[in-house]
């Protein structure tokens, strides 16, 4: 492609980005001491502060701001001025991260940010508060520059997308209006490597369930009883294994019916991108690299249908021995879906199959959790063409297109609700642990996302009159 114009950012923007980057720094650590954590029950003030933030943030830039009160936690939304014919981008993020827990594994505190190395550590600081602040800060530098915005930007920051997004969900048909706009743009994804930014134009969804298997009304001795009954764990263990065979294939009959092969096109993009699966193995700490037989490691990850563990609760969990017959086991596990599975569907047979395969002698609870559908996007439009011309400004290389493994629940809804492109512009790595103890955001990648999206608003710009 071209070589975007180095100079298109304002010159006034530009020397106050560069002036402002400590600023930008320390605000990031203010939001990430905020432990917002949405699954935590007792978190719920802690989700009011971070809310309370980012809502001071807009305000304090001059944009008009409001909170939106739900059935969960609030929605925080604002807006620049109208430009009239330019484009309406919308960006997204969230404020809520996951829990922190194994707490031990984290070399500093995890609600504590620390730089280290130039990364600097925090729970949400690359998922998704370091990410959606680039564009905050963006906007806001623009508008205390005295440099009119070439378009309007309107933000939505949610507090519940680490648990399904259930509240926007159900208020999404009646905030449409609000929202309505040309292009959502979201950055709670990552570059395909270090040095090497990308625009993800897919991503999968995601099935969430919890089985639970009862038997005896209490722990017993398993000298005295073993082999008198089933054993909860022994039948736990027997489900989870038939949902998956030794080739990495989902064996519940059906799943794949609405699954697709990328075209061929797409194959081949996606069979160009740099790296290998030793490189991958040696960076995961794993001996070698395991998936669906038949199909690259990046296929797998992106446009395959995977399932996964998440969890694992029975019998004794201490120090030492403990020869017992548990009363219970539970298992969390999650499906990553591709584009046209239904979740419900899926979920659907999900239980049949393991209703059909209970032993005898214990019981079974199947709990449904969230659910999205996979989406893709269009690689060939006008706001794809801006977003590679402002990250190249910023980050000095091209973007390749990727998808992505991960789900992003409220995405698909977007573009049915809103009719709009989206753009999913990660500035994070995947080595961030995003979900992990550790979690880190380079502080490089953070300053030079806020470059590409004060970019990306000056190239949007251009389009007016197109939209």
């Amino acid at each position: 492609m071209t070589s975007a114009n180095p100079t298109s950012i304002p010159d006034a923007v530009s020397r106050r980005l560069a002036d402002h980057q400590s600023a930008h720094l320390d605000d990031l650590c203010q939001w990430l001491r905020i432990g917002s954590v949405s699954s935590d029950p007792t978190a719920r003030d802690e989700m009011d502060r971070a809310a309370a933030w980012v809502e001071a943030k807009f305000h304090a830039a001059g944009m008009a701001t409001k909170r939106i009160a739900t059935a969960g936690f609030d929605l925080v939304y604002a807006e620049t001025p109208p430009v009239p014919d330019a484009p309406v981008v919308l960006v997204y993020g969230h404020y809520d991260v996951q829990p922190p827990e194994p707490l031990e594994k984290w070399v500093t505190p995890p609600f504590e940010p620390t730089v280290r190395e130039g990364d600097l550590y925090a729970r949400g600081a690359t998922d998704d508060k370091g990410q959606v602040l680039t564009h905050i800060q963006s906007v806001t530098e623009w508008l205390a520059s005295g440099t009119a915005l070439p378009l309007q930007v309107k933000f939505l920051v949610e507090g519940e997308e680490e648990v399904g997004s259930e509240s926007l969900e159900d208020n999404l048909e009646e905030l449409a209006e609000t929202l309505a706009c040309d292009c959502v743009v979201i950055s709670d994804s990552s570059q395909y490597g270090e040095g090497q930014p990308a625009i993800t134009y897919g991503l999968r969804g995601i099935l969430a369930m919890e089985i639970r298997v009862d038997g005896p009304s209490q722990d017993l001795h398993s000298g005295s009883f073993g082999g008198a009954l089933m054993n909860p764990a022994i039948a736990l263990c027997h489900l989870l294994s038939s949902l998956v065979d030794s080739d990495g294939r989902i064996a519940v009959p059906g799943f794949y019916d609405d699954v697709a092969l990328p075209a061929d096109q797409e194959a081949d993009l996606i069979g160009s991108l740099p790296g290998d699966d030793q490189t991958m193995a040696r960076q995961l700490g794993v001996p070698s690299l395991f998936g669906e037989s038949g199909f690259s490691t990046n296929l797998r990850r992106w446009a395959r249908p995977s399932f996964d563990i998440n969890g694992l609760t029975s019998g004794h969990q201490g120090e030492g021995g403990k020869t017992i017959i548990p009363s219970f086991a539970v298992a969390k596990f999650t499906f990553r879906l591709v584009p046209d599975q239904d979740p419900d569907r899926i979920a659907a047979a999900v239980r049949k199959h393991l209703e059909s395969r209970l032993p005898p002698g214990v019981r079974l609870t199947l709990d449904v959790g969230h659910g999205a559908p996979g989406m893709v996007t269009s690689i060939d439009s006008p706001f794809v063409d801006a977003a590679k011309a402002a990250i190249e400004e910023a980050f000095g290389v091209a973007p390749v297109m990727i998808r992505e493994g991960g789900s992003i629940p409220i995405v698909a809804r977007f573009q049915a609700a809103l009719d709009a492109d989206c753009l999913l512009l990660g500035w994070g790595q995947n080595d961030d642990g995003a979900h992990s103890p550790n979690e880190k955001f380079s502080v490089a990648d953070y300053h030079r996302g806020i470059r590409a999206s004060a970019a990306l608003w000056q190239q949007l710009g251009r389009l007016s009159g197109r939209t």
